[in-house]
């Protein structure tokens, strides 16, 4: 059986690729794919915990980029981080910068990552308390054509349990979007919620979510890091009151909000 983790494209990778190739290989040895957190979850989103010892998972962050329409390489990061018990936003911080670094498709992280780590590493320096137990992140984790996306990146180096939510999927191992729209609207799988999403090599990539009723078009779940494919579902089903689930689709929102309102300010300063 070939290796699941595929190439990302049969072009010439460039010596920059390469050693973000390494790094990615380096940092993925460190992956952790089980549940490894001291928190608790309520039971069936009912509000009580379920029966072992530890803290109970109140703050879930959210991030994302945003770019400006003026000049894509101006960008403005979100961290947002919501209530769990009423989804309502209790922190957001922003940042606007530019990026250097083109999108080249797999290597994402190496383009938002430090963006975001810097806001998560200032709310942590300030000893915030609402700072976030798990982390969502607009990306995907194992879903990936290396198997370690954003979410995989991140988790690993601001050791946090992290969950890759994607809103496309990447055609990895077999799996095609239109392959994946056949298996969740087959009969047998017409009722679930969700569908694992398993590769040709047999490799558990990820899940596709249907995460509000009556959704026709799916989003693609992954493991970052520190959390399993198992939980990443049971949480992400807790905070979806639309398509996206509540602390991304307020990282989205607010980026996006921050750009416009700031956009003459950030236009003069860039063009300084």
């Amino acid at each position: 059986m070939g290796d699941p983790f595929l190439q990302i494209d049969k072009i010439p990778i460039s010596s920059e690729q390469s050693n973000w190739i390494e790094a990615q290989d380096s940092l993925k040895r460190n992956i952790v794919l089980e549940d490894d957190f001291v928190w608790t979850m309520p039971a069936n989103g009912s509000g009580t915990e379920e029966s072992f010892k530890g803290e109970k998972l109140r703050f879930i962050g959210g991030v994302d980029l945003s770019f400006s329409k003026d000049d894509p390489s101006i960008a403005c990061g979100s961290l947002v981080v919501v209530n769990l018990d009423s989804l309502n936003v209790v922190y957001d911080d922003f940042t606007v910068v530019q990026l250097h670094i083109p999108y080249i498709p797999g290597f994402l992280a190496f383009r938002e990552a430090p963006v975001l780590l810097e806001l998560l590493e200032k709310m942590k320096q300030d000893s915030h308390p609402f700072f976030p137990q798990l982390l969502m992140v607009d990306g995907n984790g194992l879903l990936h054509p290396r198997g370690f996306g954003l979410a995989c990146h991140l988790g690993i180096m601001a050791n946090l349990p992290t969950i890759g939510i994607g809103k496309n999927l990447h055609h990895v191992d077999g799996l095609t979007q239109s392959g994946v729209k056949q298996l969740i609207e087959a009969k047998e799988n017409c009722a679930k919620d969700h569908i694992t999403l398993t590769g040709n090599s047999g490799h558990v990539w990820g899940a596709a979510m249907r995460s509000t009723e009556g959704s026709s078009k799916p989003i693609f779940i992954s493991t970052g890091h520190r959390i399993s494919l198992d939980t990443c579902i049971k949480v992400v089903k807790m905070c979806c009151k639309y398509r996206v689930p509540e602390p991304i689709r307020q990282a989205d929102i607010r980026s996006r909000s921050y750009l416009q309102k700031h956009a003459g300010a950030i236009k003069k300063v860039h063009m300084q």
